[in-house]
């Protein structure tokens, strides 16, 4: 099994191929935003990578960082847990004005 450990927070171990924005919220109990649901398109559940093996990015998630202009970072909904990660969490649901979180993300990549 994985573990993720996250800045500030804690190491958790995860099921292997779990999506890591169900894993920031489900193990570690962040409120990481995720406003589209995990499909890839908004970036509010941007993460940094500190370590690990976070895997290569897949064409939407590069799609829509390169159409931010955003570099250094990736999307949490986007990354599996395949192998132990060091992340920072960069968009969390406290401070940022919104009423929720998001759609939970399915548990699959779509």
């Amino acid at each position: 099994m994985p573990t993720i450990d996250v800045e500030g927070i804690g190491e958790f171990e995860v099921s292997a191929g779990k999506r890591l924005v169900l894993a920031l919220v489900d193990e570690a109990n962040i409120d990481q935003l995720h406003a589209c649901g995990g499909n890839g398109k908004c970036t509010t559940c941007q993460v940094e990578i500190l370590g690990g093996d976070a895997g290569e990015m897949n064409s939407r998630e590069e799609e829509t960082l390169t159409a931010r202009e955003l570099s250094g970072v990736r999307l949490s909904c986007q990354i599996l847990c395949n192998s132990d990660l060091q992340v920072r969490v960069l968009n969390r649901l406290e401070g940022s004005g919104r009423a929720d979180a998001g759609t939970r993300p399915a548990d699959a990549i779509p």
